[in-house]
C-alpha cells in the first residue's frame, strides 16, 4: 500500500469515493503495547471530523484511569462551549453502565458486560454515533459472557456509516476474520521487563 495507494482494486461495482466512504471495523489486538492507544488516536481523529464518538470499557473496576479519558471529556465540553469538534460519550463497566441504574455495582461482570454489549447494539441499530471504541471487549467475548456470533451479525450489517475499535488480547478469529482493519501489537520490549512498574504519561 504504498502512499496510501491500494495495490489492487476489487471490481465490485462501486466508484473510489464509494468505496472510500464504508465504514470500518478495526481491531487492535496482541500482547504489546498500544492497543487502546490507537484506538483512542482514531477516536481523536473522529473527533476532528465532527463525528459523534462514544467509548465503552469493558473493565472490572471504575478505579483503573485511562489518561485519554480526561481529554476526551474536556473536548466533549469544547463542543458543548464553542461547536468544535463533535459530542464525546465515555462509559465504564466497573462504575456501572448509566443505563442500567446500577450505579457503582460490581456483583456480575458478566451481566454487566452484556448490558453493555446490548446497549452499543442498540445505538449502532439507531445509527446514533459515528465512532465507537469497544475497549477491552475481547475479553467478555473470550470468556463468553457475550455471544461471538451475535456481536459479529450485529458488526457486519450495521447501518449506516459507523466506524467500530475493538481493542484486548486474544481477539477471536471470527472477529478477526469480519474486521476491515486489523493491527496485532507485538512486544518486542517493555520496561516491566526490567522491574519497571507503569508510571505517568505513559501508562495513564
Amino acid at each position: 500500500m504504498p502512499k496510501g495507494v491500494p495495490e489492487t482494486v476489487p471490481d465490485d461495482g462501486l466508484t473510489t469515493r464509494q468505496r472510500r466512504n464504508q465504514p470500518v471495523l478495526a481491531v487492535h489486538t496482541g500482547a504489546g503495547k498500544g492497543k487502546s492507544t490507537a484506538a483512542f488516536g482514531m477516536a481523536l481523529r473522529a473527533w476532528n471530523q465532527g463525528f459523534d464518538v462514544a467509548v465503552f470499557q469493558f473493565v472490572k473496576s471504575a478505579k483503573w484511569k485511562v489518561g485519554e479519558e480526561a481529554a476526551f471529556r474536556a473536548l466533549g465540553t469544547l463542543h458543548e462551549q464553542t461547536g468544535a469538534g463533535a459530542p464525546v460519550e465515555w462509559h465504564k463497566m466497573g462504575e456501572g453502565w448509566s443505563w442500567t441504574r446500577k450505579q457503582g455495582t460490581e456483583d456480575d461482570h458478566a451481566a454487566a458486560a452484556l448490558a453493555g454489549w446490548q446497549e452499543i447494539a442498540r445505538r449502532l441499530k439507531a445509527e446514533q454515533h459515528r465512532c465507537y471504541v469497544l475497549d477491552e471487549f475481547t475479553y467478555p467475548l473470550k470468556w463468553g459472557w457475550v455471544d461471538l456470533t451475535e456481536v459479529i451479525d450485529t458488526l457486519v450489517n450495521r447501518p449506516g456509516n459507523q466506524h467500530v475499535v475493538i481493542t484486548g488480547r486474544d481477539a477471536p478469529a471470527p472477529l478477526i476474520e469480519a474486521a476491515d482493519l486489523v493491527t496485532e501489537m507485538t512486544k518486542l520490549k517493555h520496561p516491566m521487563d526490567a522491574g519497571r512498574k507503569g508510571q505517568r504519561g505513559i501508562e495513564w
